[in-house]
C-alpha cells in the first residue's frame, strides 16, 4: 500500500483538522502570491512602460489615434499658459507709469503669475482626482479669461497682484498640469516624442503672443490688451474639451481616500483631529513626500530644477526692458521674443524625433543638465552689447537650450517616477519651483534699482542656471555609478523596486506552491515520496 506521508486516506481526526489549517494556509498563501504578483506587474509595468499597466489596468494607452488630437490641444494649452508670462514684459514700461511702481514692484506681477501657476499643483491634484483632467483644463480656462479681464479694471499695482496674478495664474496651473499629465497616460511607448511635441506649445506662445501682444498695445493700450487677452485665454476650455479620459468614468469619482464619513468620524474624534487627518492624507495622496524622502533621483532633480527656475524665466521677463531702455523700438524688442519662439518651433520636432532613438534611452537626464548649462552660459551674450544683431543671436542660443530643456523636462521625470506617482511628484516639484519662480523676478528687480543696469541681471542668471546644469550632471553620475557598483557586487540597487517586488514575489511563490502542495496532501517539491 502507497501513500504520501500517511496522510491521504487516514480516519485520523487530528489528522483532519492538521490538514484542514493547511489548506487554509494554503490558500491565504495563495491569495498572498495573487496580490503580490499583482503589484509586482504593476510596478514593473510602470517602468517598463507597459500601456496597461501605466493607464492603471483599465484602458491601454492608444499611442496614436485620439492621443493626437489630445496633443495638439496640449500644445495649444501650453502655449496660452506657458508662454504667456514672457508677453508681460511689453507692457511692462506701461504698467510701471501706470501706477508710478518700481521695476522690483513691477516684476512681482509676471512674478505672482508664474509661482502660483506651479504652486498651484497640489490643489490641481485634488481637482483631477474629483473631476478629472477634461473639467479641471476647463475650471482653468475660466479662471484665467476672468482673471485677465479683470486685470484691466484695477485701479492699483495691488490689485493687479490679485487679478493677473493669483487669479490668472491658478487658471494656467488648472489647465496645465492636467493636459500634461494626460499626455502622459495616452503615450507610453512614444512618450518621449509626445511630450517634446508637445513643449512647442511653449515656442508657439513665444512666437505669436509677443506679435499679438504688441499689436494690442499699439491699438487698444493696456488695460485693452488685458481684456481681449482674457477671451484668448478661454480658449483653453475649447482645448480641454477634447482631453477625454482613458479610464471608465465611474473611476474620476471616487473619492481620494478610504476613510469614514465625515460626520460619524467626527463624533467619535473630534472636528479639530478629523480636519487635520484629512489634510495629512491628502497631503500624502497629492504630494510625493515619499518620493523625496526615498527616491534620491527624485531629490536630486527637484532640488535642481529649484535653483534652475530662480533664474530660468528672469530673461525673458526683462529682455524686452533690456532691449527699449537702450534705444531699440518696442516693435522691434518684441521682435525677439518671436525669434525665440520660431527658433523653438523650428528645433523642437527635430528633437523630438532625435531624443525617442533607443539611444538616448536613460541619457536623457545627462542631455538635459548639458542643455542647462549651455543654457546659463548663453546668458553672458547680453554683456557683449543691446544691439539688435548681438540679441538676435542670444537669443537664438538661448532658444537651442530651451527647446532641449523644454523637450525633457517631464520625460525625465517620468523616467525617474513611476507614472501613477507622476501626478504628485510634479505637485510636489512645482510647489518647490514656485518659491525661486516668486523671488527669482523681484530680486533682479532690486538689483535693476540699485545698479541701474540690466546686463547684471543676465550675468546673475548664468550664473545659477549654469550651476544647476552642472549640480544634476554631477549628482546623477554619482548615482549611476553608485548603482553599478552595488549592482556588480550582487546588490540590488536602491533605487530599483521593481526589481525587489519580483525577488518578494517569487519567495512568496514558492512559499506558496509548499504550503499549497502541503494542503493537497502532497510533500514539498523537495522532498520524495515515502513507501510504506
Amino acid at each position: 500500500m502507497t501513500q504520501r506521508n500517511g496522510i491521504r486516506g487516514s480516519s485520523d481526526p487530528s489528522l483532519h483538522s492538521e490538514t484542514s489549517k493547511a489548506r487554509e494556509l494554503a490558500n491565504g498563501l495563495h491569495h498572498e502570491e495573487e496580490r503580490g504578483a499583482a503589484d509586482c506587474e504593476r510596478r514593473r509595468g510602470s517602468d517598463s512602460g507597459d500601456p496597461a499597466a501605466v493607464t492603471g489596468g483599465a484602458v491601454p494607452a492608444p499611442d496614436g489615434g485620439w492621443g493626437w488630437v489630445v496633443l495638439v490641444a496640449t500644445i495649444l494649452v501650453l502655449a496660452l499658459t506657458l508662454g504667456f508670462p514672457s508677453c508681460v514684459g511689453i507692457f511692462y514700461t506701461d504698467l510701471q507709469n501706470e501706477f508710478h511702481a518700481s521695476n522690483s514692484e513691477t516684476s512681482w506681477v509676471p512674478s505672482i503669475m508664474t509661482s502660483v501657476l506651479h504652486a498651484g499643483g497640489p490643489f490641481c491634484s485634488v481637482l483631477v482626482g474629483k473631476l478629472g483632467c477634461r473639467a479641471t483644463v476647463m475650471l482653468g480656462g475660466v479662471l484665467s479669461g476672468l482673471g485677465m479681464a479683470a486685470s484691466s479694471f484695477t485701479r492699483s499695482i495691488t490689485e493687479l497682484y490679485v487679478t493677473a496674478g493669483v487669479i490668472t495664474g491658478l487658471g494656467f496651473c488648472f489647465s496645465f498640469q492636467p493636459a500634461v499629465t494626460i499626455l502622459g497616460h495616452y503615450f507610453v511607448r512614444r512618450r518621449a516624442f509626445a511630450n517634446a511635441m508637445s513643449s512647442t506649445g511653449t515656442a508657439l506662445g513665444l512666437c505669436t503672443l509677443p506679435f499679438l501682444g504688441n499689436y494690442l498695445h499699439t491699438e487698444f493700450g493696456w488695460r485693452g490688451s488685458f481684456l481681449i487677452l482674457g477671451a484668448v485665454l478661454l480658449n483653453c476650455c475649447v482645448c480641454g474639451a477634447v482631453m477625454r479620459p482613458l479610464q471608465p468614468k465611474r473611476r474620476r469619482g471616487q473619492p481620494l481616500m478610504d476613510h469614514p464619513p465625515l460626520e460619524k468620524e467626527t463624533k467619535q474624534r473630534g472636528w479639530i483631529r478629523t480636519v487635520w487627518r484629512f489634510f495629512v492624507a491628502s497631503l500624502k495622496e497629492h504630494m510625493a513626500f515619499d518620493q523625496l524622502l526615498h527616491n534620491k533621483r527624485y531629490c536630486v532633480f527637484a532640488i535642481g530644477i529649484t535653483v534652475m527656475m530662480l533664474g530660468f524665466v528672469v530673461p525673458l521677463i526683462y529682455l524686452v526692458p533690456y532691449a527699449t531702455a537702450h534705444g531699440m523700438e518696442p516693435g522691434r524688442a518684441a521682435l525677439l521674443l518671436s525669434i525665440l519662439g520660431i527658433v523653438n518651433i523650428v528645433v523642437r520636432p527635430p528633437f523630438a524625433i532625435m531624443f525617442n532613438l533607443p539611444w538616448f534611452k536613460g541619457r536623457h537626464i545627462y542631455v538635459f543638465a548639458s542643455a542647462l548649462l549651455f543654457n546659463g552660459l548663453s546668458n553672458c551674450i547680453c554683456c557683449i552689447g543691446a544691439g539688435f544683431p548681438v540679441l538676435v543671436g542670444y537669443v537664438v542660443m538661448y532658444g537651442l537650450s530651451m527647446s532641449v530643456v523644454g523637450s525633457l523636462m517631464f520625460t525625465v521625470l517620468m523616467d525617474i517616477v513611476a507614472m501613477s506617482r507622476f501626478p504628485s511628484a510634479l505637485g510636489l516639484l512645482a510647489v518647490m519651483e514656485s518659491v525661486t519662480l516668486l523671488i527669482g523676478p523681484p530680486l533682479a528687480g532690486i538689483l535693476v534699482d540699485r545698479t541701474r543696469e540690466y546686463f547684471y541681471v543676465f550675468i546673475a542668471c548664468s550664473a545659477v542656471v549654469a550651476f544647476s546644469g552642472v549640480f544634476l550632471m554631477l549628482s546623477f553620475f554619482w548615482l549611476d555609478k553608485k548603482e553599478s557598483k552595488a549592482s556588480k557586487q550582487g546588490q540590488l540597487p536602491a533605487q530599483s523596486e521593481p526589481l525587489k517586488a519580483a525577488a518578494e514575489y517569487s519567495s512568496l511563490s514558492q512559499e506558496g506552491d509548499k504550503a499549497s502542495a502541503w494542503g493537497r496532501g502532497a510533500p514539498p517539491a523537495s522532498e520524495p515520496d515515502h513507501v510504506v
